[in-house]
């Protein structure tokens, strides 16, 4: 499945537009972090992967223009700079 197909079955999140094949990576990122749920961001990592999505996301942060509440951006830039924990311990 593509990132875009993914986002044409979200239209709650994509709500202002129905041309999902011309949107890019970063804006369905940045509208499945703000808006989606828990199981729409695993989606979207399994889809981009971890390094992509953490990519994206770290390069919107940097731009002037993003619509990331304060609240999530410090929640991913936490779960994004942090290395995956081994818990077979």
């Amino acid at each position: 499945m593509t990132i875009q197909k993914f986002a044409a079955k979200k239209p709650l999140i994509f709500w202002s537009t129905r041309n999902y094949r011309n949107l890019s990576d970063e804006a369905i990122v940045e509208g499945v972090l703000e808006y989606g749920d828990f199981d729409d961001i695993k989606k979207v990592i399994s889809i981009l992967g971890r390094n992509k999505t953490a990519e994206i996301f770290n390069n919107k942060i940097k731009s002037d223009r993003h619509n990331f509440d304060p609240k999530v951006e410090n929640y991913f830039k936490l779960y994004f700079n942090n290395e995956p924990r081994d818990t077979d311990r």
